[in-house]
């Protein structure tokens, strides 16, 4: 017999949840876990509606399998919503006034080739790092990209990368925590930059690049 029930706790960095049953003892609840979802297409969330099996797991407690959403929310249109809200387009605007900062510091000599280099090729894969963790989320039982090695993608450079895959992949966009970390590094990463551009990280890039002649 299935169920109908609503999501009273979820915690969606860990892929797990409580839901309570409609109608039952509000004592009554199951345990709910991400890979138990067969509509993978959107994570679920505080409140949903959700239709379920339960069972009892090793220990005899409840645990809710086979589950669906009652009414799926327009995924599209939500998706677009949170992006919108937490993707800024003053963030987008900074990172093309970056990149085009970075070609012109390059072309009057400031910085070598290679840090050029070393942007485009940590950003390229900043955006597949990012693409692979989405296609692992929407796949039960594959391992996803931890969050760290995205970060120091983004700290070395990739930052750009990372930013538009956010944007065009819709992916990690709207976790306020990751966000944060996210601009931490992309802070750190500028402000190195930015010493190099000094007269003591000029000395260094040309120590540098005296060895390496």
């Amino acid at each position: 017999m299935r169920l109908q029930g609503k999501i009273t706790s979820w915690k969606d960095d860990q892929g797990f949840g409580f839901v309570t049953q409609n109608g039952a003892d509000k004592n009554k609840i199951a345990f709910v876990h991400i890979k138990a979802f067969s509509d993978r297409s959107r994570r679920p969330k505080l409140g949903d509606l959700i239709t379920y099996e339960a069972n009892l797991d090793e220990k005899r407690r409840f645990r809710a399998d086979d589950v669906k959403f009652v009414k799926r929310a327009p995924a599209k249109f939500s998706a677009t919503r949170e992006d919108i809200s937490n993707t800024s387009p003053l963030g987008t605007a900074f990172a093309y006034l970056f990149c085009f900062g970075l070609v012109l510091a390059v072309f009057l000599g400031r910085l070598p080739l290679a840090i050029l280099g070393l942007y485009g090729t940590a950003s390229a894969a900043a955006y597949v790092a990012y693409a692979m963790d989405k296609a692992a989320s929407k796949r039960r039982g594959h391992r996803r990209i931890p969050e760290d090695t995205l970060h120091i993608w983004g700290l070395i450079g990739g930052w750009p990368g990372a930013l538009l895959a956010q944007q065009k992949l819709r992916h990690k966009s709207s976790k306020a925590s990751f966000q944060f970390t996210f601009w931490v590094t992309v802070v750190l990463n500028c402000g190195a930059l930015a010493w190099l551009l000094s007269k003591s990280g000029s000395a260094l890039l040309q120590t540098i690049a005296g060895l390496i002649q």
